[in-house]
């Protein structure tokens, strides 16, 4: 993608807080990257496909809600330094983003992470809890900035305190898509949701004394052998919400006793050839979405606007 159509794209998006301005805030706080993402920098690329379910035809038209269709798949650490060691804090959430190949040649993007829920309500919400981050270094005056906003932010302070140990592998933990969907059927049925991507295991993770032996790169090295000895699958659901429940709040999750849909499975068969090359070439946009899907959440645009910008940064 050239980066003339890529600025084309981000100007045709919407959003409050300009996507520059988004990338600049969470340069603040991880370092500017010219080479990688600007967050969840650190990742793994994997092929596969997804398998709908006969109930997922019920609930959208789309093209992938109807048959079996390619996937490139990338797990990632959360911050945005491609050194981060998996067993660092800063390595939650998990990320697990999934790019639909679909019949007619274009491509559907879900984008998740391992925690259920955001930290921000609006994309400006989340610029201001960057800024706060990243200008509380060491020697800054209490209370600093992130202590203020966090005081005053509880959803994003239970965020930062409440995330998981390490887990054994990329395909033991649940992957929740924090933003919600339009999905209209063939009878022009619409039912809102958000996904989640579940393995069928459960979740698992290390003990502490597995944390201590760890090695940094341990989450890609444990895939690549899981996936040479069989494919990984992961249960893809969507949840439905209830009356009272917030729709366009990603900091709002829905409780877990909600009616979830199974509408298939992701089969991860490989490690692409090139993993890093892949992935530098890769770009997700989770609001671009074929006819049968929609947004729901106005962030989705705040997005993939952001990652619009990120993309164009190491692409100069």
């Amino acid at each position: 993608m050239s980066r003339e159509s890529v600025n084309t794209r981000v100007a045709s998006l919407p959003q409050r807080a300009t996507p520059d301005e988004l990338v600049d805030a969470l340069n603040l706080v991880f370092g500017k990257q010219t080479y990688g993402r600007a967050v969840h920098a650190k990742g793994v690329v994997l092929e596969g496909r997804f398998l709908p379910s006969a109930a997922a035809a019920s609930l959208s038209t789309a093209a992938h809600f109807q048959h079996a269709v390619r996937v490139t798949v990338r797990f990632s650490n959360f911050a945005g330094i491609p050194t981060v060691s998996d067993t660092d804090a800063l390595a939650n959430p998990r990320g697990l983003a999934v790019k639909f190949h679909l019949p007619d040649g274009s491509d559907m993007d879900l984008v998740t992470h391992s925690f259920n829920g955001f930290p921000a309500a609006s994309a400006d919400e989340f610029r201001q809890l960057l800024i706060a981050l990243g200008t509380s270094g060491p020697g800054v005056a209490t209370p600093t900035p992130a202590e203020r906003y966090l005081a005053a932010h509880p959803i994003a302070q239970a965020f930062l305190a409440s995330q998981q140990p390490p887990p054994v592998s990329y395909a033991t933990l649940s992957y929740y898509g924090v933003n919600s969907f339009k999905f209209t059927n063939a009878q022009s049925g619409v039912t809102c949701g958000r996904y989640r991507i579940e393995p069928p295991g459960g979740n698992q993770f290390l003990s502490a004394g597995e944390i201590a032996q760890a090695a940094p790169n341990y989450l890609t090295e444990e895939m690549r052998q899981r996936v040479a000895h069989a494919p990984v699958r992961f249960n893809v659901r969507v949840q439905i919400p209830e009356p009272g429940d917030t729709i366009d709040d990603p900091s709002m999750a829905w409780p877990d006793q909600r009616k979830t849909i199974g509408i298939g499975v992701l089969e991860i068969t490989a490690v692409v050839p090139d993993s890093e090359a892949t992935e530098r070439a890769l770009l997700f946009l989770p609001a671009a979405l074929p006819a049968g899907i929609e947004p729901a959440d106005s962030m989705l645009q705040a997005r993939s606007a952001a990652y619009l910008v990120s993309y164009a940064r190491r692409h100069p």
